[in-house]
Parts: structure tokens; C-alpha cells; sequence
């Protein structure tokens, strides 16, 4: 009898948490209110404007007042968004708000490419050749915590998800020592930095 119990308890936690992560996996539901539009609902629940667009099969840009909307979940986790708004907050200290976007950019554009890691862990940490991607891996400025406009940086880079110019690359031209990076398309300037593609 006590057997029976036992199993009976482990059976009922176990469906309990498969239902519980099946619930936290569903799809949220909205119904749109006056002056909201796909950018600022991409920023609100923190997916592309693209993927909610694609949810709802949209083929125009306009949303109405009371419209049922389904808000997919995010494919990036509360622990890649920090670890990419460290690395936004360490490579564009000191850079224009745009800059520090086109930076988290850069890394959702990376883990859209074939050519590159599939994780936001595994670019970030990426290394070719003995060396690291990105600086502040190799620096340890990694570890340090990010400001809220890194934070923001992040939250509108993948908002805006799937739109720009593709750039794979940033450099500071004044102090880059590769000629590999000077071959590269240019795609956008702002501050110090050179993006490429």
C-alpha cells in the first residue's frame, strides 16, 4: 500500500510539471488597443515584430483595436538576453543607443547564419584560431553587469529581428590591427564603429 502511494505522489508531481512546462511553452494571446502597432508589441513580450507577424499570418502592417493576437513565446531565454546585453554593455561602453543596438544585432544576425555557432552562448564565446570573437570574453568585461540601455539595446535588436543590413562584424577602424576586416562589405557606421558584413 505503501508502494501505491509512493507512486501514486511521484506521478501526480511528474504531471504536474509536464503540465506546468507545457503552459509555460504556450503561445500568449492579445487583443490589441488603440495606438499599438507589431514594433511595440515586439517589444513589450520581447520577440521579433516578424514572428508575431508570422503567428498571425499578417501580410500588412496594420493592426486593429480589439484584434485577437498570438504573441509566440521568445526562442531566446532570460539568461542569453543578459549574456548578450553584458557583451553589448562591454563592446559599445561609451557608443551612441544605436550603436549599442546594431551591436546585439550583430549577434541575432550571427546565429541566423549558417557560418556561425546555432546558440547566443556558443557565438559570444565563439573562438577561431585561438582567439575569441569578441573582446570582453577574453578580457573578462564578459562578467560584468549590464546597464539598462544594453538591456533596452537587446530588447529592440530583437524586436527588429530579420530587418537591417545583415552585418556579421563591428570594428573601431582607429584601432583594429586586421587586414581581414578592412575586406569586408560595409554596411553602416555609428560612433566608433564599422559595421560589415
Amino acid at each position: 500500500m505503501k508502494n501505491l502511494k509512493k507512486l501514486l505522489i511521484v506521478s501526480t508531481v511528474a504531471l504536474s510539471l509536464f503540465g506546468f512546462n507545457t503552459q509555460s511553452k504556450a503561445a500568449t494571446n492579445h487583443v490589441v488597443q488603440s495606438g499599438e502597432t507589431y514594433w511595440i508589441l515586439a517589444n513589450k513580450f520581447g520577440v521579433s515584430a516578424n514572428s508575431i507577424k508570422s503567428a498571425n499570418d499578417a501580410t500588412s502592417n496594420m493592426l486593429i483595436p480589439g484584434q485577437s493576437l498570438t504573441i509566440p513565446n521568445s526562442t531566446i531565454s532570460a539568461a542569453d538576453k543578459d549574456l548578450m546585453a553584458r557583451l553589448v554593455s562591454a563592446e559599445a561602453k561609451g557608443e551612441p543607443y544605436a550603436g549599442k543596438v546594431a551591436v546585439a544585432t550583430v549577434i541575432l544576425n550571427r546565429l541566423d547564419n549558417k557560418d556561425f555557432p546555432d546558440t547566443i552562448k556558443d557565438v559570444i564565446y565563439q573562438k577561431d584560431n585561438g582567439y575569441y570573437a569578441f573582446t570582453p570574453v577574453q578580457n573578462g568585461a564578459i562578467n560584468e553587469s549590464a546597464d539598462a540601455e544594453s538591456k533596452k539595446a537587446v530588447t529592440e535588436a530583437i524586436a527588429s529581428r530579420g530587418y537591417g543590413q545583415g552585418s556579421l562584424y563591428f570594428y573601431n577602424p582607429k584601432t583594429s590591427t586586421s587586414d581581414w576586416i578592412f575586406s569586408r562589405q560595409v554596411t553602416i557606421k555609428i560612433g566608433n564603429h564599422t559595421f560589415a558584413k
